[in-house]
């Protein structure tokens, strides 16, 4: 498909969500699991969707937030490869980190800590900008044209067109 043009496929972008949702929980498990797993006694989902784990107050609160940073800077990775479109890497961030604001409203109410909200605007504005700019330097990546060596039979073959073919000159014309 050319990128110039525009095809409505819902069921691609649901997907595209879907995936990059799953990669960024993985990730985001990965990170809490190394660094804030070696922290405390039993890892549990409070540590990716209660705000109050966000804090700076304490070093485990200050591996949560750098598990989220990490996690962001992996998104724009999997923006490069799942996406692959500059133009569509705000829309995508935007959206996992809403429906990561709507998990976290189900599971422990509207988020009330400032440092919750500079880690997840952190968050957002890191995995765009470093997903835009991974996919605006593969965009503008030169195509990479070859051309084909030719065998000996197809060098032959031309030498005998050429043999066959009559030329004339202009000065003999005369």
């Amino acid at each position: 498909m050319f990128y110039g043009t525009a095809v409505w496929d819902p069921w691609l972008i649901v997907a595209q969500i879907v995936c990059f949702q799953c990669l960024y929980y993985l990730t985001l498990g990965i990170f809490m699991a190394i660094l804030v797993g070696t922290r405390v006694s039993r890892m549990s989902l409070v540590y990716f969707f209660d705000y109050a784990t966000a804090t700076a107050s304490t070093v485990t609160g200050w591996c949560v937030i750098a598990s989220f940073i990490l996690s962001s800077l992996a998104g724009a990775g999997f923006l490069l490869y799942l996406i692959e479109r500059a133009k569509k890497c705000l829309d995508f961030s935007a959206t996992l980190y809403i429906i990561h604001l709507l998990i976290c409203i189900v599971y422990g109410g509207w988020p009330s800590s400032i440092t919750w909200w500079v880690v997840n605007v952190t968050g957002l504005a890191v995995m765009a900008l470093l997903g835009e700019y991974l996919c605006i330097r593969r965009e503008l990546r030169e195509i990479p044209i070859r051309f084909r060596s030719r065998s000996v039979s197809e060098e032959k073959a031309n030498e005998d067109l050429d043999e066959q073919i009559p030329l004339y000159h202009v000065d003999n014309m005369a």
